[in-house]
């Protein structure tokens, strides 16, 4: 972070299109204010393309159209052909996109009011001061001052600065009036701490602990959108601890809440799967984080807080760390004591991997690749584990390889990333088996594994030879032939793989 006077932020301003809006904002006798997240990110020395303006004007004909929409419209007309003009004006604002990649969004100065069950506020035209009280958090509420005779001056009647420097987020009015008017900031305050990396202040956390039931009235779109920003930030078990401590978690994502506790019986306990969970996905991050770095060298700030935009291929980071934070989920479900074995999770990734549907549809998430993406690497997590834990053997690795396909790799990464054991020499054990997966799994790739693993006699052969239709014999013979070359007991080979059919068949009695 950097302090600036007011001389040094009109020289960072100072750039054609903000002299084009002071010039703009002069001739029609209003006042303009850079607002918002383009401020907060000026001090913390970060990029941003999205610039808000508010318009302050005391003439009621402007406030007819509204006093951002009039200053859009008399930018777009001044740029030409490089701007692009939308105007919203049941909102009141208008965005201006410009050929170079900015965008400035235009809208009057307003102060608003909510009913207890709605998220949609009644608006009314307002001062500068109105507009800044209903600012979500103090550092996002401070203002640069465009016009001529004021041109960089900063406006921070809440002290937004000092919180800056000081790492704290915290509301501009009383957190309840706040939290109450919009639950989602909510989602927001969090947000920012885990991006950001800084402390919720006290009085601000208290009422989010107080009004955590509130967040039912927002849609799970708009929370899936912050629960994402959240889970791309470089440390992302900030805020899902944030999450947890105040009981948002438990309305979001109970099926991670409930993993939040120790049992212990006849002295034995177990481990808290939530923590545990926070920390595979902190190793998960770890591995992107090292990536980002070296391959762009950029701040460790993270994705920008407005502007980030996530990815939604299935190749995305976004989604194998969801996989590390759901993986564990199917515990709570499947939790058992036994007299001599203690506490026992058994198939708890395959309860897990049927739970992620639900989660997906219930948060309005993707419910096409990216789900199937995360229900595999959760259902098959303790696969490697278990080879691990053993000799590693040929065929094991080929059935895992078979079974995780293109995904075998983001899996390796979440297996390794589980292993938070702190029995150093266990710990090394399983890594050192993992290295040796590894190796097999390179070298059946090598020798173009999808060739190798699937028999050259497929289904229709089988039909056909056996005058069957589809059919479960079908399927038995199939997965014979295909066990069969998976445990490596016969080439991958026509004659061989004719003969044990055969044989099969005659057992079953088709031939």
């Amino acid at each position: 972070m950097k302090l600036y006077s007011d001389e040094e932020l009109a020289q960072i301003l100072d750039r054609e299109i903000f002299h084009q809006i002071s010039q703009i904002i002069d001739k029609l006798g209003v006042d303009g204010y850079v607002v918002g997240g383009y401020v907060r990110d000026i001090f913390l020395e970060r990029p941003c393309n999205d610039i808000d303006v508010v318009i302050v004007s005391e003439h009621p004909s402007d406030w007819e159209e509204g006093c951002g929409i009039k200053v859009a419209r008399a930018l777009a007309k001044s740029l030409g052909r490089k701007a692009h003009l939308s105007v919203f004006k049941s909102f009141g604002t208008a965005q201006v996109k410009t050929n170079t990649g900015l965008e400035i969004e235009f809208v009057g100065a307003r102060k608003e009011s909510y009913s207890h069950d709605s998220r949609k506020p009644v608006i009314e035209n307002g001062t500068l001061e109105d507009d800044q009280n209903r600012r979500d958090f103090t550092i996002n509420a401070m203002a640069i001052c465009l016009n001529g005779s004021r041109f960089g001056e900063l406006v921070d009647p809440f002290n937004g600065l000092a919180d800056l420097e000081d790492g704290i987020i915290a509301t501009p009015l009383e957190p309840g009036i706040t939290f109450s008017d919009d639950p989602l900031r909510m989602m927001r305050c969090i947000r920012f701490a885990t991006q950001l990396n800084f402390q919720i202040e006290p009085e601000t956390f208290d009422a989010l602990e107080r009004m955590a039931d509130r967040i039912k009235i927002v849609s799970n779109e708009r929370i899936e959108v912050e629960l994402n920003k959240i889970m791309m930030a470089p440390h992302p078990s900030i805020g899902l601890e944030y999450l947890q401590r105040s009981g948002l978690l438990q309305m979001i994502l109970p099926e991670v809440a409930a993993l939040d506790i120790v049992e212990k019986r006849n002295g034995r306990a177990h481990k808290n799967n939530f923590y545990h969970t926070l920390e595979v996905l902190e190793n998960v991050c770890r591995d992107d984080n090292n990536q980002t770095s070296r391959a762009s060298n950029c701040s460790t700030a993270g994705p920008q807080p407005e502007e980030a935009t996530l990815l939604s291929t299935v190749s995305s980071p976004l989604w194998l760390r969801w996989a590390a934070l759901l993986h564990d989920i199917g515990k709570t479900k499947s939790k058992r004591w036994d007299p001599l074995a203690g506490w026992t999770f058994h198939n708890h990734n395959s309860i897990g991997a049927k739970m992620v549907p639900e989660i997906f549809r219930r948060l309005k998430m993707p419910l096409g690749g990216e789900m199937r993406y995360v229900q595999k690497l959760v259902d098959l997590h303790m696969r490697p584990i278990a080879i691990a834990d053993e000799e590693v053997t040929d065929s094991a690795v080929r059935r895992l390889l078979n079974d995780a396909g293109d995904d075998i790799d983001d899996l390796m990464r979440l297996c390794e990333a589980d292993i938070t054991s702190k029995n150093q020499i266990r710990k090394s054990q399983f890594l050192e088996n993992f290295r040796i997966v590894r190796e097999k799994l390179d070298d059946l790739k090598e020798k173009d594994y999808k060739r190798l693993l699937q028999p050259v006699i497929d289904g229709n052969e089988i039909m056909e030879m056996f005058h069957l239709k589809p059919s479960r014999e079908v399927g038995t013979l199939k997965q014979y032939l295909k066990d069969a070359v998976l445990d490596n007991r016969v080439p991958n080979e026509r004659e061989p793989l004719m003969r044990l059919l055969l044989e099969k068949a005659r057992e079953m009695g088709l031939a």
